[in-house]
């Protein structure tokens, strides 16, 4: 079957772009009662006041909401969990991954759940943070296809300009909110996502028609299960906790431990955070010895021995579950770390967003063979993945930091990939000759 996006159509005229991107500017600057501001839509006109009474960044990335463990089981237990089918067939039969757009669906708060489509698209636009467990609420980012859909419960289309993050602007979409069809209370959001053609009349009574068909086959699916167990009692939800270890650009870890009600920051000792941080990467278990030579690069197991016995009674107090077991040394639930929250939106091509993410390189100070040989695993995955895929302002951005500092490879593939005319070009350029003097 082939892409209903295949086919580029003509986009509804409309304000043009360089007026719509000149009253963006006026607006952002103060100015109100610039009479351009009245000539943009009032649907994206007024997005754009609740975005400033929000204090939405215009270049900001948006935050992730989900770690990927909660992620997988909130989608899972979400009622538009069951309609990816339609979503799929309707919006991206045959080759998604060459249907020249991204289709993504929220929750009702904003929260993307599920991003699917173009290979291309999505590692582009996964670049400014639009990826599954990204808030794209309107308070969080601005005007957007997704958030104002749910912020007006409607159908709307943004092109381009008419976004309120600068960072959005290359794109255009179409969204439609997807309701309860019992009690109308609104479940979530569909979105396409891509360049124009992802804006025209025809994708929008598309997506509307997605959405109505959802809704439809919620109504069915739940007469279904009426009909077939008419006692069966709702499940309980499950309790969700988590813990995460905080220690990248920290010489301390912080350990996060959140419940139902309340959550525990706790600060650990520099050697309780390489045992913990080593005992939360090797998920099997460690024998006392080999946990031994990653903490202090040699079998000290009697120096180990008490240390656990510290750390023990830290953990008993703030994070009972996370007590490790013995022989192997083991963590008996998972501890998430932002390391993995940072490789995880590396390989969800979120890289703007993975690079606003990483404060500095895990535990700098430490000497730890095991914490040494994660701390250049991590900078080495992060650097090959930007350079790989990473667009020239995250390039930039990368060669700004501590790690990218006085990378010429970096810094030469940054002066390739900015047009001939930048003005960035003579701040690279003369980075470079400092680093490589004639």
């Amino acid at each position: 079957m082939s892409s209903p996006w295949a086919a580029r159509t003509e986009v509804t005229p409309g304000t043009s772009r360089l007026l719509v991107e000149r009253a963006h500017e006026e607006l952002i600057a103060g100015n109100a009662a610039d009479p351009r501001i009245a000539a943009v839509r009032p649907v994206v006109r007024d997005s754009w006041r609740r975005s400033l009474a929000s204090a939405v960044g215009v270049e900001s990335v948006p935050r992730l909401d989900f770690p990927t463990s909660e992620l997988e089981e909130y989608r899972r237990a979400h009622p538009l969990a069951g309609a990816m089918a339609i979503v799929r067939s309707l919006l991206l039969p045959g080759s998604a991954e060459d249907s020249g757009v991204v289709v993504a669906v929220g929750d009702a708060a904003g929260r993307l759940l599920w991003v699917e489509g173009d290979r291309q698209v999505r590692s582009l636009t996964g670049a400014m943070g639009f990826v599954a467990g990204a808030n794209w609420a309107e308070d969080a980012v601005g005007t957007s296809a997704p958030g104002t859909a749910l912020a007006i419960d409607g159908s709307v289309q943004i092109r381009q300009a008419e976004h309120f993050n600068r960072l959005v602007q290359p794109w255009s979409c179409t969204a439609a909110p997807v309701h309860d069809p019992e009690t109308r209370r609104l479940l979530g959001v569909i979105d396409v996502t891509g360049n124009l053609e992802a804006a025209t009349p025809q994708a929008r009574l598309l997506v509307d028609a997605t959405a109505r068909a959802i809704e439809g086959e919620l109504l069915v699916a739940r007469l279904r299960a009426a009909a077939e167990a008419p006692r069966r009692r709702s499940a309980r939800p499950r309790r969700v906790t988590h813990a995460t270890l905080h220690v990248l650009g920290r010489d301390r870890a912080l350990l996060e431990a959140a419940g139902e009600t309340s959550g525990t920051v706790v600060e650990l000792t520099a050697r309780h955070a390489e045992i913990l941080l080593m005992l939360a990467t090797h998920r099997q278990g460690l024998s006392a010895e080999a946990l031994a030579e990653l903490v202090y690069g040699e079998p000290a197991t009697e120096t180990l021995r008490p240390e656990m016995v510290r750390l023990r009674k830290v953990l008993e107090r703030v994070a009972p579950r996370l007590v490790p077991a013995s022989r192997p040394y083991r963590l008996p639930a998972e501890l998430e770390t932002d390391v993995q929250h940072v490789v995880s939106l590396l390989d969800r091509g979120a890289h703007r967003v993975a690079l606003s993410a990483y404060p500095g390189p895990v535990l700098p100070d430490s000497v730890a063979p095991g914490v040494e040989q994660l701390r250049t695993s991590v900078r080495a995955t992060m650097r090959e993945a930007l350079m790989g895929e990473a667009g020239v302002d995250v390039l930039l951005a990368y060669a700004d930091t501590a790690d990218g500092e006085g990378d010429a490879d970096l810094l030469r593939l940054c002066l390739g990939m900015l047009p001939a005319r930048s003005p960035k070009r003579a701040g690279v350029v003369a980075r470079l000759e400092l680093l490589e003097p004639r």
